[in-house]
């Protein structure tokens, strides 16, 4: 017999909801992830000698980051909103794979994580190095997304494997 997954975000009606977690203790909630924008030797190259035509593109994609930490749940329908204590952004340039790796941290204190705002962090930052650099080469490719820790809550402490 094949059991039946019980959805959190799903009522008895099959109608979605905002889970409740009015019942949940508040704690420190700690999370980051990263995600890798492969730029190619011409945008890389670019951007490393401040020769990209619209400006300073890493300071433009740590605001986009943290305003898209900021919005994550007018973006995200059934995120709650909560409030960041922090958010940083920084960013790892890799010249030898024409790369930069992209990456979200972000503290708050309250009762659900903050794992979509590092992720959706991630994700704005990496568009925005993209829409910055296009002119430049459409062979920009935004890869490897992904939750890399957390801290709190009820399902404590995780780190992702290395296997990304």
């Amino acid at each position: 017999m094949a059991r039946t997954a019980k959805f959190t975000h799903i009522d008895d009606e099959s109608g979605v909801h905002m889970v409740d977690i009015s019942v949940k203790e508040s704690s420190e909630r700690c999370a980051s992830a990263e995600g890798t924008v492969q730029l190619g030797a011409d945008a890389y190259t670019a951007l490393v000698e401040e020769r990209v035509t619209k400006g300073d593109v890493l300071t433009t994609a740590q605001l986009a980051g943290i305003m898209g930490a900021k919005e994550t749940a007018r973006l995200i329908p059934l995120c709650h909103p909560i409030a960041l204590e922090a958010i940083n952004l920084t960013f790892s340039l890799d010249e030898k794979m024409y790369s930069i790796t992209v990456r979200a941290e972000a503290i708050s204190v309250g009762r659900t994580g903050v794992e979509m705002e590092v992720l959706t962090a991630v994700s704005i930052a990496s568009l925005a190095i993209y829409d910055m650099c296009k002119s430049i080469s459409k062979d920009i490719r935004i890869t490897n997304i992904h939750l890399v820790s957390k801290k709190g809550g009820v399902h404590g402490v995780y780190h992702a494997h290395d296997s990304h």
